[in-house]
């Protein structure tokens, strides 16, 4: 049994085995008030004495239980495997036991066991239980490295002390599981687990445990330890030489800080949870003494958590080198090759022939070039990243205030390897910092939002990758259009520098990208770049958002609108920049919300503001010959299919000329085939069979009235289709002319053919009954109400005067833009278009909307509408 000074005996007195029976309410009871004084001792004792302290009552739990079911009259043992056998147990970890049992035990020995492991359930424990022999322990122990790792941590609660002494000469034989063997299958074990999270270890909402630099990686060290020295605690790898004094001390520390963090989630969450949700960030900021002002409590301890899980990450790399050349003794690991005075080549891994070499700090930008130089190199020697560690830490200022490692940086970023593997490792052994103060900053910065999947750095840094990524001809499939035009520029290093500088003000209060721009332009300054140059990074860190914004809010089939993007993008150049730039922090941002709808939106801005410049573009689009284009190439459509030219220009005698800007010569030649065709009395519903931008079109064609958008978003809604643009057009004999762009619950367009005539016939169905159907109000999920604020609405202004632009800030839910049209129509407004933008939690539409008289809304019909709109999301927000 363990013996742990801080456990009240109060609550283990009734625990004694010699007292009287206690009935499982008793011992539930007495769990509840365990748990009251765990919660209570958290910031009075050391929290690896409170993680002791639970092992130690779970076992005397255990013991009290073993004996009420005359299990201890057996010749059995109950041993404590895993993290339990270590003697640590968080507040609400599962209790993982083993029952040692001989070769073959009784019918009454069976239902004593099922009824204990029963009354450990009923006690509320979460149980992780076996029954085996030692022959079956040993047998499944060599099939399974997770086990055998269980076993090495055993340690007898109770029962047969015998019988599990004979478990250990199995366990310490040189055939289960030899060091080698061992080391291989944690360290793939590992890299298999690192692989799970894509490489980020900062993501917004980290596992505590699994993530990489989290607990199982300190743990994992600790596991090759126990296996090849026999080591029981990391100190010894001290005496190994394997940890200096202070290297253990930090690991130390960083293990109590994650112990910490995951003592208090359990505490908040009331489970077994290692995800730090961003539900329970707050209450564990405050938990662990951070404060209790919400984000800034939150930014603090994860600015924190960040700093620790790279200090492990380190470390872990390092050791596991270490463990990799003393167990494995590969000889081709251990060839050298000199690389130039200051480096050589060990196996594949770079190392400094000095200990001194850091000492002149140009040598340590000097070794990123290097790697960049040499493909050959895989990574960085466990030497070298001791010393490096070292000497960034004795760094009395930034890299970049020596010219020499400013040359060297830039050297880097012009190599055409050098965002590769080099820029990798820069980023992870926090070099890029040391050399970018304001880089710092950012490290670990937290963003609010669902929208963001990354801290601030990491998503800088994969946008970087991302950029890079373009430049690599092998994955030209995957994005060709960037990929083309990333192959192309002459100067690439100067997008990667727009990446590193385009958030980097983040956090600072005000406009992070007016700010950026002001530090790229120091930036260039400080590092000699050609004043062009520094005038297009700064340019691409001050309009990064801008292509994203239009793309996705505004009518890019509006010529006015191309005419004013193109007005701030200039050139070519800029446009080519500024498209890589943002596919790169659109997917780098969260990969989960790119879809191809946003991809075509961009390709299709790209090449209308290409256009524009090559027609002049200072020479405004003649409408009228749009127009005629438009009808010539849809009618050349119409004619190849046998529709007569007489029956095409009756038809298009009453539609407006709006409609023809505003749809192209195939959607229009594909609408009024049918129309020519469809009985006017029913409604008609087109559904596209290819994707338009990435979406599938749902055209609808019906006698206006006032509920047609409003009945249709419902209808859309309750099919789980996303809708992410609306155009709304009505023709001169009162029919309407709407076009919706969805997706399916994945983000895809519809596929089903089966789906789409569904669609049709039920929609057409539900619009000739003339009645709308009624909005269905969903919650706010519980997951967006920590991210609740004000629904915000904004009138702004649009190049047409006889309409009103709305813009709605909200929080995005089920049934959002039903709730909205349910408003637009109590209200008799009309829509004439609507752009659907999803950012994570918040939802940002933009609306073209009249009054029922087609006029502009006055100032009381826009107050009037604010206020309705502000309280109706309101209402549902408190559900």
């Amino acid at each position: 049994m363990l013996s742990n000074p801080i456990l009240p005996q109060s609550l283990t007195n009734k625990l004694a085995t010699a007292a009287a029976p206690l009935a499982t309410k008793e011992i539930v009871q007495l769990g509840e008030e365990f748990n009251v004084w765990l919660k209570q001792s958290f910031n009075q004792y050391e929290v690896d004495q409170l993680v002791s302290a639970r092992a130690d009552y779970v076992d005397q739990v255990l013991q009290k239980i073993w004996c009420q079911h005359h299990l201890d009259e057996h010749q059995i043992s109950l041993l404590a495997v895993g993290g339990y056998g270590r003697g640590q147990l968080h507040p609400q970890s599962d209790v993982d036991i083993l029952i040692l049992t001989q070769d073959k035990i009784s019918k009454e020995l069976e239902q004593y066991i099922s009824s204990f492991i029963t009354e450990l359930w009923d006690v509320r424990f979460d149980i992780g239980h076996s029954v085996r022999s030692v022959k079956e322990c040993v047998k499944q122990a060599v099939k399974d490295v997770t086990i055998a790792t269980n076993l090495l941590e055993s340690r007898l609660i109770c029962g047969n002390q015998l019988l599990a002494e004979q478990l250990q000469p199995h366990i310490e034989h040189k055939d289960f599981w030899p060091p080698e063997k061992f080391f291989i299958a944690k360290r793939d074990e590992q890299t298999k687990r690192h692989q799970q999270y894509k490489g980020a270890a900062y993501t917004l909402e980290p596992n505590l445990k699994a993530n990489p630099g989290g607990l199982r990686d300190i743990q994992n060290i600790s596991w090759v330890a126990l296996r090849y020295f026999n080591a029981n605690n990391l100190e010894e790898l001290v005496a190994h030489n394997y940890l200096t004094q202070n290297e253990y001390f930090e690991l130390i520390e960083c293990q109590d800080y994650l112990w910490r963090m995951r003592f208090a989630l359990h505490v908040v969450a009331g489970r077994s949870e290692n995800r730090l949700l961003f539900d329970h960030q707050g209450k564990v900021a405050e938990m662990m003494g951070f404060g209790d002002e919400g984000k800034a409590a939150i930014e603090r301890m994860m600015k924190r958590f960040f700093r620790i899980i790279n200090y492990v990450s380190e470390l872990n790399e390092m050791l596991l080198q270490y463990f990799d050349q003393a167990i494995l003794n590969d000889p081709k690991k251990q060839l050298q090759t000199d690389i130039d005075k200051d480096f050589m080549l060990v196996g594949k891994l770079i190392q400094v022939k000095s200990d001194r070499a850091f000492t002149r700090p140009e040598t340590m930008m000097k070794l990123f070039l290097v790697i960049a130089q040499n493909p050959k190199i895989r990574g960085i020697h466990s030497n070298t990243i001791r010393l490096l560690r070292n000497s960034r830490r004795r760094l009395i200022s930034g890299l970049n205030d020596y010219a020499e490692c400013r040359r060297i940086f830039i050297d880097i970023m012009k190599h055409p390897n050098g965002l590769g593997r080099a820029f990798n490792l820069m980023h992870k052994h926090e070099v890029l910092g040391s050399y970018l103060p304001e880089w710092r900053n950012i490290v670990g910065q937290m963003q609010f939002d669902l929208f963001h999947a990354y801290s601030v750095d990491e998503h800088s840094y994969r946008l970087i990758k991302n950029l890079y990524r373009f430049s690599l001809p092998e994955h030209n499939h995957e994005f060709p259009l960037a990929s083309k035009i990333m192959q192309k520029l002459r100067k690439p290093e100067l997008l990667y520098l727009g990446g590193i500088f385009h958030d980097i003000a983040k956090g600072r209060g005000g406009s992070h990208s007016e700010l950026g721009a002001v530090d790229a332009l120091e930036f260039g300054k400080m590092h000699n770049l050609p004043a062009p140059d520094t005038r297009i990074i700064s340019w691409l860190v001050k309009w990064h958002l801008l292509m994203s914004v239009t793309a996705q809010r505004k009518d890019i089939s509006d010529p006015a609108v191309i005419q004013k993007f193109g007005e701030i993008v200039r050139d070519e150049t800029h446009l080519d920049y500024l498209y890589c730039l943002t596919v790169a922090d659109m997917r780098a941002t969260n990969e989960s919300l790119w879809n191809s709808w946003k991809a075509n939106l961009l390709n299709d801005l790209y090449f209308a503001t290409k256009k524009a410049f090559r027609h002049g573009l200072e020479k405004p689009v003649e409408l009228r010959a749009k127009i005629r284009e438009n009808k010539a190439k849809a009618l050349e459509v119409l004619a190849s299919k046998d529709i007569a030219a007489e029956s095409v220009q009756s038809l298009w005698k009453r539609h407006k000329l709006d409609y023809f800007l505003r749809y192209t010569p195939e959607q229009i030649s594909w609408h009024s085939r049918h129309i020519i065709c469809h009985d006017k009395s029913k409604s008609l519903v087109l559904v596209s069979d290819k994707p338009y931008r990435g979406g599938t079109e749902v055209f609808v064609y019906t006698k206006e009235r006032a509920n047609i958008f409003a009945t249709t978003v419902a209808f859309l809604g309750m099919r789980r289709l996303s809708i992410h643009d609306a155009k709304i057009l009505t023709s001169k004999d009162g029919y309407t002319l709407n076009t919706f762009v969805v997706l399916d619950a994945k983000s895809q367009p519809i596929k089903d053919l089966y789906v789409m005539d569904d669609i049709k016939q039920q929609l057409s169905a539900v619009l000739d009954q003339k009645e709308c159907i009624e909005t269905i109000i969903k919650p706010v999920p519980q997951k967006l109400k920590q991210f609740s604020f004000p629904t915000k609405v904004s009138f702004i202004k649009h190049s047409n005067k006889k309409v009103t632009a709305l813009e709605i800030e909200a929080i995005d839910r089920p049934g959002l833009l039903a709730e909205f049209s349910s408003v637009f129509q109590q209200q008799e407004l009309n829509v004439h278009m609507a752009k659907i933008t999803t950012f994570g939690e918040r939802a940002e539409d933009v609306f073209i909307i009249s009054n029922k008289n087609n006029l502009p809304l006055s100032k009381d019909e826009q107050d009037q509408l604010e206020s309705l709109l502000c309280s109706h999301s309101a209402t549902e927000e408190s559900q």
